[in-house]
Parts: C-alpha cells; sequence; structure tokens
C-alpha cells in the first residue's frame, strides 16, 4: 500500500493545468486568475488624507513642548474646506491650513494631516477663520497615504494562481477590470454505489440507510470551486455500474462512492477495467479511507467541453461518508488545486497542541475530526469524540483532521500535532 504522500504525488502527477476562459468579474469568485495583472493607475491618484483634520505643512507644525512639558499649541489659518470627490483650489503657504476629509486630495504645499481631536477653533485672523492644533507628537506625512504609495502604473499587483477571493474583486475593480481570464473549473461528477442507498429525501425501509455521500461529496466539489454533477445511486449490480460509469466519464473528474473494498458486490474495480480505466493504485495506509482506489481513463469524446484532453480522473471512494470526505480532502482538493492553477495545492497543515491528552491506537496514520479552541489567547485542538467511519456526527463538530503516525502511543495534553484545515471552518 501506498503511503498518503506517495498516493497524492501519484495522482498530482497526472494532472495538468485547466485551459483559461474570460468571465465577468462578478462571476469569478473562488475561482483562479490564470494570467497576470498590471496596474493601470496609481493608487492612490492623490496624495490622499487618511483623517478627518487639518491638512498643514509639516515646517509650520514641527515645535517642542510648551512650558513645563506640555503639548504644544499652533494657531493656523483656515483657507479652505476639502471634502473627497472635491479639488483643492489654493495651495498652502506659510501659517496656513485646510480643513479637509477622509479621502480628500491634499493641497500643494501640504505634507501632513493633524488629525481634528487635536483641533480647537481658534479666533479670527485678520477676518479668516483659524485653527488651534494642540500636538503631543507630529511625524511629518502623518495621516497621508502618498500618490502611487499603493500601486504604481505598470507594477505587477497579481500572478496568475491567485485565488479571486472577495478583496481580490475588490482590487480588480480598482483597476477597472469588468473582466477576467480564469482557470477553467472542473465538472466533477459523483456517483453513490450501494444496494442499501436510497435518496436521501426518502423514508428507509428495513435494510436501507439515506444517500448522505451525494449532497456531501457535493457540497465538497462545490467548495472547491468546482461545478457538481451528481449521478445518483447505482446498485451493487455491473450492468447498472457500467451505464452509470460510462456517464460518468464524461466529465474531467468521476468520484465513485462505495463499492472499492474487498466484498463480494465490491464490483467498482472490476467495471472499471472492463471500460478501460487504467488503474494507478488501490488501497493508502489510511484510516479512514484506506480502499481508495484511484485511475485514469483516456478514451476519444471529443464532444466533452474543457476535459483534460480525452482524459479523466477517477477516485474510488470508500462507502463510509467519514471516510468518503476525509479522501477528498485528502486526494481529491489537492488534483482540483491543480487543475485550476492553484499555487498552493496541498491543504494547509500547521502544527497545534493538544487541548487535552489522547491515546492512539495506531495501525494505520490516522486522520481524525479535531475542533479548534482558543485557551490563554492561543490556538489549541482537541480532537472529537468519534465512534468511526460512519459517525457523520462527530465529523459535524470538526473544523480540522487531527493527524497521527502510524506508531500506537498516548499523546499529552500540550504536545503539538499537526492538522488539516477543512473547508468548512468558521
Amino acid at each position: 500500500m501506498l503511503s498518503v504522500s506517495e498516493a497524492r504525488q501519484a495522482i498530482l502527477e497526472q494532472v495538468q493545468p485547466a485551459p483559461s476562459v474570460t468571465l465577468p468579474l462578478s462571476a469569478a469568485q473562488g475561482l483562479v486568475l490564470s494570467h497576470s495583472v498590471t496596474s493601470t493607475v496609481n493608487s492612490p491618484p492623490y496624495h490622499k488624507a487618511l483623517m478627518d483634520g487639518f491638512a498643514v505643512r509639516s515646517e509650520d507644525v514641527q515645535t517642542s513642548s510648551g512650558q513645563d512639558g506640555a503639548p504644544a499649541e499652533i494657531q493656523l489659518v483656515v483657507q479652505e474646506e476639502i471634502t473627497a470627490g472635491d479639488w483643492p483650489k489654493l495651495a498652502l503657504s506659510e501659517g496656513v491650513a485646510a480643513r479637509i476629509m477622509t479621502g480628500a486630495p491634499l493641497p500643494d504645499g501640504a505634507d501632513s494631516v493633524v488629525m481634528l481631536e487635536q483641533s480647537t477653533q481658534g479666533p479670527a485672523s485678520a477676518g479668516r477663520p483659524s485653527v488651534l492644533l494642540t500636538l503631543p507628537k507630529f511625524r511629518p506625512g502623518q495621516n497621508v497615504l502618498r500618490l502611487g504609495e499603493v500601486m504604481k502604473v505598470g507594477e505587477t499587483i497579481l500572478s496568475p494562481g491567485t485565488p479571486i477571493t472577495p478583496s481580490v474583486i475588490g482590487l480588480l475593480a480598482e483597476l477597472g477590470q469588468a473582466e477576467v481570464s480564469v482557470a477553467q473549473p472542473p465538472t466533477v461528477t459523483a456517483l453513490s454505489t450501494g444496494n442499501e442507498l436510497v435518496p436521501f429525501v426518502a423514508q428507509p425501509e428495513a435494510g436501507q440507510i439515506r444517500n448522505s455521500n451525494g449532497p456531501m461529496l457535493a457540497a465538497q466539489i462545490r467548495s472547491a470551486a468546482a461545478i457538481p454533477q451528481e449521478l445518483g445511486i447505482a446498485r451493487d449490480r455491473e450492468d447498472e455500474l457500467r451505464q452509470a460509469i460510462e456517464r460518468g466519464l464524461e466529465a474531467e473528474i468521476l468520484l465513485l462512492s462505495g463499492g472499492v473494498s474487498a466484498g463480494d458486490l465490491d464490483l467498482v474495480p472490476g467495471v472499471l477495467k472492463s471500460l478501460g480505466v487504467r488503474e494507478v493504485f488501490h488501497k493508502v495506509k489510511l484510516k479512514p479511507g484506506k480502499p481508495l482506489w484511484f485511475g485514469i481513463a483516456e478514451r476519444q469524446h471529443q464532444e466533452r467541453q474543457g476535459a483534460e484532453g480525452d482524459r479523466t480522473l477517477v477516485f474510488g471512494l470508500p462507502g463510509n461518508p467519514v471516510s468518503s470526505f476525509v479522501c477528498f480532502e485528502l486526494f481529491v482538493r489537492p488534483a482540483i488545486n491543480k487543475r485550476m492553477g492553484l499555487r498552493e495545492v496541498l491543504p494547509a497543515s500547521p502544527r497545534l497542541p493538544l487541548a487535552a491528552s489522547f491515546s492512539h491506537a495506531g495501525g494505520r496514520p490516522a486522520f481524525l475530526p479535531g475542533k479548534r479552541e482558543r485557551s490563554s489567547g492561543k490556538d489549541q485542538v482537541r480532537v472529537l469524540a468519534w465512534l468511526g467511519s460512519a459517525d457523520l456526527r462527530g465529523l459535524a463538530g470538526a473544523d480540522v483532521l487531527v493527524q497521527f503516525p502510524v506508531e500506537a502511543r498516548d499523546y499529552k495534553a500540550g504536545e503539538e500535532v499537526p492538522v488539516l484545515l477543512l473547508d468548512n471552518r468558521p
């Protein structure tokens, strides 16, 4: 059997980046940028006030403290008020300030802004209003964002492989990008197999259970920014499996849930072989998820849209729901990430201290449901109570999978362990 890292490497070697498509910016969230973005603007386009207050010349306000160490008080004439959207009409001269609002452009001659809270109205000076500034501290350039300080025309701002998050959409909007080039999201079909399954909206009869894997996998596919296509349920009959799998092979990625273990009705590997799907590996040193099957279908389907040539990545996931979930996160999500051109293909796996002691039974490397907690301002992780691969209730409370090696041992509270962050984390 392969290790988790060996299996993941074998999968990723089979994945090629997706072609690019051009989409409206409003449709690009969650996808991955496939081209570099160069700034067409200076941001900000002028020296910009970051506070409501008074635009000043630093040479007019740089002074020592007053008597007994009290803050210095400086009187300046106020010549105009500048709001966001206005343009200054007058340059500052010696002894003169301008009332200014957050986001407004500084007048010529000004290089700093004194916040409103450090000001009081002063007496009129030669018929003009004035302001008294009380300055315990002053730093030239304070409360000002200089022209082009965020980005300059011609500067590369975003690179290929950047996830398009809401903040990236905001940045692209600032640059006037109405459309963006993104990696085409793959279509991922999901087929649940088993005589015992009924649709999740149905009432199970004796010996039956609802199909939880189909909706769960579809949600995981969507969370990876891919396009889910549920194929429903196929019974443990070769003819029914063959017909359903043939439909699934029209997609770029096919997920089969169940039928890949060693029982008499675990027919999926044989049906895949009869359809010309090449096995890359079967079984991984993993708990839960040992029966994982992975293969490649290379066939002539000219009508397939956006497929990786004539290739379909085929994952035979274990039927138990937690095993299926874990295998998606460890193996399918990285394949989708690479397909979509993400720079960071593998899931984040920081180390966190255990909130409580834990006894690991060993036998196989394990990825167990866990929950992050805060204690004394620091993150830690607690292994959740879990009754095995069928326990979706235990998994539902998890925001990480806690990783333990093959060796059996007792872990003490505070001992650091690697965790895999789940996409459903709050």
